[in-house]
């Protein structure tokens, strides 16, 4: 017997969160499970430290794992396998037991996201019944850039982010908050980034953001191409004005700087483990050539490739192919035609830790048909 596929409409949205210790996740959470915002939302809890969420928000004394809430919200800690859980949610889902509409999943302030993002691609229970819809990262203003410095799985949480919310805006000036969020954009052009005050936040601009569709736009931030340009033209002109904010300087695009560079942040380049780069051309790519070479890079690279993404330019092909990927796993499928009025081309952001630029680049022109 047939069984049709899960429709979009049919799966479950899944939102990750996460971010910085101490960066306001929990106040965030807190909100949403409190608030009368008419969407029933199950919380998946793998948060251990002091701060659980249902220190003030849940029944201190029940044995129930699953516990709901006044405001039809199910708050879940994890003690044990993810998968396990979200199985048992989507199976007391169906038979009526609890009901909900989408799952926010809480990490770790230390976790990396990937793995987490990974388990919805690769279990085909948790496939069927769980879309990922988007990876938020809350990031603190006034610690944030020592925390970037000193730990790179904050730099993994910004760069696998669809959103970034950056808290404590308040507690710091106006060019360090800037200097903050233009290393936030070289580490992840296609995240858009929001200040938010005590998890003050429009949640709509938090649901159903649609950050793991083919189909969603590819926007890159404005800042980064500009900054990309520039770095280009500085190649032919190494004659630098060392008195700038956000051109780059040396071959990597930032200048070496440690936890002790002092607070005047918006005069110093951070050297990231995790970054990005576009790759973009009005040239046709040859196919087969094209498949080869990124299964190939997807090989040796895979691990340290967070996300990638983006429109193909495909010799032969009428319409533009969307592309995207996360660690070892990729797709493609057919977008919207080509229009009359537009020129076919290319547009791949890659993001992931010390990604050799130019051996990408170069692999991808060969490509070109």
């Amino acid at each position: 017997m047939n069984t049709a596929a899960p429709t979009t409409d049919t799966m479950i949205p899944v939102t990750v969160l996460t971010g910085f210790l101490g960066a306001g996740k929990t106040t965030l959470l807190r909100r949403i499970l409190t608030e009368f915002h008419g969407q029933r939302i199950a919380v998946i809890e793998n948060e251990f430290g002091e701060e659980n969420i249902d220190n003030d928000v849940l029944v201190q004394d029940s044995d129930e794992q699953i516990v709901e809430l006044s405001n039809g919200c199910v708050c879940c800690t994890v003690r044990g396998d993810l998968i396990r859980t979200l199985n048992d949610l989507a199976s007391r889902r169906k038979a009526g037991a609890i009901h909900f509409d989408r799952v926010i999943i809480e990490t770790t302030g230390m976790a990396n996201p990937g793995p987490v993002c990974q388990t919805f691609f690769m279990d085909d229970d948790i496939a069927e019944a769980y879309r990922l819809d988007a990876v938020i990262t809350v990031v603190d203003a006034k610690h944030g850039m020592a925390t970037l410095d000193r730990q790179e799985e904050a730099q993994r949480q910004v760069g696998f982010a669809d959103r970034i919310l950056i808290s404590k805006k308040d507690l710091v000036n106006e060019a360090d908050y800037e200097a903050l969020r233009a290393r936030l954009v070289r580490i992840n052009p296609r995240a858009s980034i929001t200040p938010a005050h005590f998890g003050e936040t429009d949640l709509h601009t938090l649901l159903d953001v649609s950050g793991f569709d083919l189909d969603a736009i590819l926007d890159i931030d404005p800042e980064f191409l500009a900054e990309e340009e520039a770095h280009a033209h500085d190649h032919h002109d190494h004659s630098h004005d060392h008195d700038h904010d956000h051109a780059h300087d040396d071959e990597d695009g930032y200048h070496e700087c440690g936890p002790s560079c002092g607070h005047d942040h918006h005069h110093a380049h951070h050297s990231d483990e995790i970054g990005a780069f576009v790759f973009r051309s009005n040239k046709a790519f040859d196919p087969e050539r094209l498949e080869d070479f990124l299964g190939g890079i997807v090989q040796v690279y895979g691990p340290d490739l967070l996300r990638y993404k983006g429109i193909l330019y495909i010799k032969g092909i009428n319409r533009r192919m969307v592309f995207q990927g996360v660690h070892m796993m990729m797709g493609a499928e057919p977008g919207t035609p080509w229009k009359a009025s537009e020129k076919p081309n290319t547009r791949l952001v890659f993001i992931g830790r010390k990604l050799p630029q130019d051996i990408f680049t170069q692999g991808l022109e060969q490509c070109l048909a």
